[in-house]
């Protein structure tokens, strides 16, 4: 990707939305994610695969500073993301829509004003002129005007990881991330979910970030599939990111614990688990021990 580094390196002019360069992130002795690099060009929906603990939900968080990394810089749209003020920053998060994972609906508030609060900062909007932006996303994300005064507890799962997304989508973002979007939700809400993910995407351009564990869901909506792997089992001198390539090329890997991965087979995690067990890991006996009962 063409680049170019202004002085202080403050600013990264490139075809990407999103860089990061050398990324660390430890929390104490604990090192989650180590030297990644990863360019995501404007548009792209990128999917993050990888068992759990291994940092995908932490990479998302790195990637708007919701978390600083302790080591690397990260760039949005060219500008490094540390040497923003608060108000800067604030600014440029405008930018950016999150769709967590539990949706993460405010329980006092309504459906309505869930999907207006990221308007709170815009100043010369009306109570109308609020109610029908909010009812537009409502709409676009498939849910009825009915459901605006409801509350969160009054709604299915599936209703209100769509609320979250219709939330994400209210500023008119640039970036969308996602977080386990289909987690918990049947086969068929969880594809509803997958056929919005492609409709924003179409309609708006947007580049798309989506951590996930199905990969259903990788393969359908990914223009590009990277997989992580624990710090923990990476071999030495070994890259975190034990794939990155279309979602047509996972199935040809030649890492094995890649295609073991989206197979779903436990494969070598037994033997791993077992060595475990034998060094002293007092968790690993339990699910061993659960396993073979």
């Amino acid at each position: 990707m063409a680049r170019e580094e202004s002085e202080g390196s403050k600013e990264l002019r490139s075809d990407s939305l999103v860089e990061l360069k050398g990324v660390t992130l430890r929390f104490g002795s604990q090192t989650i994610l180590d030297r990644i690099d990863l360019e995501i060009p404007r548009g792209q929906t990128l999917v993050v695969i990888g068992e759990s603990g291994c940092g995908k939900t932490m990479l998302l968080k790195v990637m708007i500073r919701l978390i600083d990394p302790t080591l690397g810089e990260v760039y949005f749209d060219g500008k490094l993301l540390r040497s923003l003020g608060d108000v800067e920053l604030t600014a440029l998060r405008q930018r950016m829509g999150f769709v967590f994972q539990n949706a993460a609906l405010f329980d006092s508030m309504t459906i309505g004003q869930n999907v207006a609060f990221p308007l709170r900062l815009k100043e010369g909007l009306d109570p109308a002129q609020t109610r029908r932006m909010v009812l537009d996303r409502l709409a676009e994300v498939g849910l009825p005007d009915n459901v605006y005064e409801k509350r969160p507890n009054q709604l299915s799962g599936g209703m209100r990881k769509r609320v979250g997304l219709a939330r994400a989508l209210m500023l008119e973002p640039d970036l969308v991330l996602y977080d386990e979007p289909t987690t918990g939700l049947d086969p068929i809400m969880s594809d509803v979910i997958n056929e919005l993910m492609m409709r924003t995407r179409a309609k708006r351009s947007v580049t798309s970030v989506i951590v996930t564990h199905d990969m259903h869901t990788a393969r359908k909506v990914a223009d590009r599939v990277v997989m992580l792997y624990p710090l923990s089992r990476v071999r030495s001198g070994e890259s975190q990111i034990l794939f990155d390539g279309p979602p047509d090329q996972l199935d040809q890997s030649s890492d094995r614990r890649v295609r073991q991965f989206v197979d779903g087979q436990a494969g070598d995690r037994l033997m791993e688990m077992r060595r475990a067990r034998e060094v002293g890991d007092l968790e690993t006996p339990n699910l061993l021990d659960q396993m073979q009962d």
